[in-house]
């Protein structure tokens, strides 16, 4: 027997499938099974299960429920310890044999691995097979439906694309057009699927229906966001009415066109006037030319243009200490070893930091430099063979190199990756503090805070110009102060000031007040958006973590958190660790104001019918 999440939640064999009712025995199973080998809190289940608050008798119910479902169980030849009690909570442990949504997952993994694109396509047909509608769809939970339904869809239409792109890329446009006709319109809000419709109406020789397929995605984004489409369907619209050919291998439109596995790192903007996405086989960038333009290959897709070039971060502001103590250790005139450290909040700056450091001290390393990203663009994990496979070929020569692993998840991730002290040095950023390595290899820690008020004025000054700052030094102090000094948040406002000449920094501090952290985002750039930022942070912690963190914050309005009499000293802790509390015993925990401002927004009774992070 079998457990189906991917459609209404059911138990099947090989012949039969059992869909059960929406119940709060039904409630309880599919958290578990969403967070299949995990340990699950009461507290957190009884959140799933009861929606609001839950009555007095709840937990003795929650006991029922577990009874209900092993009693179910029994009558499928289910073993009984499926459902395992532990302290604290409930587990089951599935894997791909007994849970579809394992299954799909590690299809869809196997196809990221493979370089056949006919073994990947067919293993991503098999992973979207096992979709038999809406996730959940007898599920009643209205905190499922929030939480886990959308990352759940998101990783299905993900999939989706993929296998369009590969069909496409193979000149199957009559396969791709089956294949994204339906998503397109099911998801307008994606204009991946849009242009991945528009390319395969023009390369079928449909260039009138490609064309007004254009003209009505162009209204639709108009009428509902007020923006136009982004940059790659605007090349790909550009290129149909030149008549370009977009089957030829690598061509420039096509690479221009292809919307990459991942997105950008976060960090990375933080310290970039131009966002740039990673590429999947050699990370965001690599020891070539930089004026390099051969064709490069960005996970299985083609590209024409060129890997960026190890470079300075422009317009990069203050860290003059940690620079100079990072130069120290990279050009090896300092005693702290050959590993560092660079840690701190969601969009703090870190790969900025790392990458400012490596470019400055880029003689140091003639056998090249490289950055592994270490999370797939949902937070999770990549494994150890999906890193090296980003290593490029030849990089292991001669010469002392730097390697820089990007938004690690743990020290046992990064363990067994870490350059040798005569090969050259390692840097890690990453959101935890990585305390255990500082103990098994005596790492150089870096833990960065948000910018002073007057690195933040500069900052901006850098990127607006001196003269529109000096006219409104007032409004420059204010607007700072509303982006918490946040570089991330100091350079979403510099670039709608930047693209809007005639905008007053004033009028932009006030709009932005109204509403901070949804506005807080580029249109062009999906993933460049605060909001994505912190949310996707905070669905890297445990479900129990989570609901912590949103009850601290509603107890630090002044960001002071009140101590461990607010919660267990050992939660705290965690969050620390995570890069979600600042400073520590013996000092006071800190939050930072929009992480504060943010799980207030999480923690509201109606966070049922709060918006999903704008697009």
């Amino acid at each position: 027997m079998r457990f189906q999440l991917l459609g209404p939640l059911c138990i099947a064999d090989d012949e039969h499938a059992v869909v059960l009712q929406p119940s709060k025995p039904t409630s309880l199973l599919a958290t578990l099974l969403i967070h299949s080998g995990r340990v699950i809190s009461a507290d957190y289940l009884l959140h799933t299960v009861w929606d609001t608050d839950p009555p007095a008798t709840a937990r003795a119910a929650l006991q029922s429920c577990v009874l209900r479902l092993r009693r179910l169980f029994a009558k499928y030849q289910i073993a009984h310890d499926t459902i395992e009690s532990v302290p604290g909570g409930y587990r089951m442990r599935m894997d791909a044999r007994t849970l579809d949504l394992a299954r799909f997952r590690e299809l869809v993994s196997s196809a990221d691995l493979t370089a056949d694109h006919a073994t990947a396509a067919r293993l991503l047909r098999q992973a979207l097979s096992l979709w038999q509608g809406p996730p959940l769809s007898n599920v009643a939970s209205q905190t499922l439906h929030r939480d886990e339904v959308p990352r759940l869809t998101e990783e299905r239409l993900s999939a989706l694309e993929r296998l369009c792109d590969i069909e496409l890329e193979q000149g199957r446009c009559r396969h791709a057009l089956n294949e994204v006709w339906e998503a397109a319109r099911q998801h307008p809000e994606r204009e991946r699927f849009s242009e991945q419709l528009i390319e395969a109406l023009y390369r079928t020789g449909r260039q009138t229906e490609a064309l007004v397929e254009f003209e009505a995605v162009r209204e639709r984004l108009k009428e509902e966001f007020g923006v136009d489409p982004g940059a790659p369907l605007q090349r790909l619209h550009l290129a149909i009415l030149r008549g370009e050919n977009l089957s030829a291998p690598h061509s420039m439109i096509r690479g221009a066109a292809v919307t990459p596995l991942e997105p950008a790192s976060s960090e990375a903007v933080a310290g970039t006037a131009a966002p740039r996405r990673p590429n999947r086989d050699t990370g965001p960038f690599r020891s070539v030319p930089a004026d390099s333009s051969r064709p490069v290959r960005c996970g299985h897709e083609a590209t024409s243009l060129a890997p960026p070039a190890l470079g300075p971060i422009s317009c990069f502001t203050g860290r003059a200490e940690q620079l100079e103590s990072l130069g120290e250790v990279l050009s090896g005139r300092g005693p702290q070893g050959n590993l560092v450290v660079v840690s701190g909040a969601p969009g703090i700056g870190k790969t900025a930091l790392a990458l400012q450091a490596a470019h400055m001290n880029r003689h140091a390393f003639p056998g090249g430099s490289v950055v592994l990203r270490m999370t797939r663009g949902d937070g999770r994990p990549l494994s150890d063979s999906e890193v090296r496979a980003q290593v490029p070929p030849g990089w292991y020569g001669n010469g002392r190199r730097l390697l820089i692993l990007d938004d690690a998840v743990s020290a046992e991730q990064i363990r067994p990756l870490i350059l040798a002290p005569t090969e050259g040095t390692t840097i890690i950023t990453s959101r935890c503090r990585l305390s255990g390595l500082a103990a098994t290899h005596g790492s150089l820690v870096y833990r960065l805070d948000v910018l002073h008020e007057e690195e933040a004025g500069l900052l901006l000054a850098n990127l607006l110009g001196a003269p529109r700052v000096a006219q409104e030094k007032d409004a420059v102090r204010a607007l700072a102060h509303l982006c918490g000094y946040l570089p991330l948040s100091l350079r979403i406002a510099a670039a709608r000031l930047t693209t809007r000449p005639h905008l007053t920094i004033t009028d932009c501090t006030q709009w932005l007040s109204e509403n901070l952290l949804p506005r807080l985002r580029l249109p062009d750039e999906p993933h460049v958006s605060v909001l994505r930022v912190l949310e996707s942070a905070l669905l890297r912690l445990g479900p129990e973590l989570r609901e912590s963190f949103a009850a601290l914050a509603g107890q630090a309005p002044g960001g002071s958190v009140p101590g461990t009499a607010s919660a267990p000293e050992g939660v705290l802790e965690q969050l620390s660790e995570a890069g979600f509390l600042e400073d520590g015993p013996p000092a006071p925990y800190r939050i930072h104001s929009l992480l504060r401002l943010y799980a207030r927004q999480y923690s509201q009774e109606d966070r049922g019918n709060r918006a999903p992070p704008p697009a």
